[in-house]
């Protein structure tokens, strides 16, 4: 993990926070760790743009400002550079601002903080689906499985519940549990964040879907990092 390295007694932590909680419900609850939930890309392609626009909107302003990077093109004779050099000049300082964008923008943690935060919750929410999708929807029975996933450098995180818990529990009832996680985030623990929001989220399900004898753990209790 890049932004908060963990042991294994962090893993160890998240894995019998998960057992615990499982001890009281017949739900169970599946933990998934990553770094990011997107590389954003996007961001620096929409700031080259941004960029280029930029030069355009300059030029339109002060068209003079073209004619000083051509020096001795203008044609002599006090001439007025021409309108095909004029706009070589644009094209090159486009593509010259474009570039720059890029490279600036190839780290991804800048890609990140200039990503308007709806768009890296909505990015982190679709990557949450997904992995629920497989690790976790209809694996159980009774359709009782819970997600907890945390992206680290978007800070966010998400809990995706199966159908018959989500037809028990509005998505307001797991304000707790995401309270708990962020606080330890922010302060640099995340496993102890996921352990403590696991627990109340064991707690929230339990309320619905106590312990019975038939009850068998039907996803892994570790935490899945990727």
């Amino acid at each position: 993990m890049a932004a908060f390295p963990l042991s294994d007694a962090d893993r160890e932590l998240v894995g019998a926070a998960v057992g615990a909680a499982e001890a009281g419900t017949d739900g169970e609850i599946l933990t998934i760790i990553t770094p990011r939930s997107d590389e954003y890309r996007d961001t620096g392609l929409i700031a080259g743009a941004m960029a280029m626009l930029l030069v355009v909107a300059i030029a339109t302003l002060d068209p003079r400002l073209l004619d000083a990077p051509l020096g001795a093109w203008g044609g002599g004779w006090g001439e007025a550079p021409s309108m095909v050099a004029r706009l070589a000049v644009l094209l090159i300082a486009e593509a010259a601002m474009f570039g720059l964008s890029l490279l600036l923008f190839r780290a991804p943690g800048l890609r990140i903080a200039l990503t308007p935060k709806p768009v890296r919750a909505a990015r982190v929410r679709g990557r949450a689906i997904r992995y629920f999708k497989v690790g976790a929807e209809k694996r159980t029975a009774a359709r009782v499985g819970v997600l907890l996933y945390l992206s680290l450098d978007e800070r966010l995180a998400e809990i995706v519940a199966d159908e018959a818990i989500h037809a028990k529990v509005p998505p307001e009832a797991w304000g707790d549990a995401m309270a708990a996680l962020v606080d330890q985030v922010r302060a640099g623990r995340p496993a102890q964040g996921m352990a403590a929001a696991v627990a109340r989220i064991g707690a929230i399900v339990a309320e619905h879907f106590p312990k019975t004898d038939a009850d068998v753990n039907e996803l892994p209790d570790r935490l899945i990092e990727l």
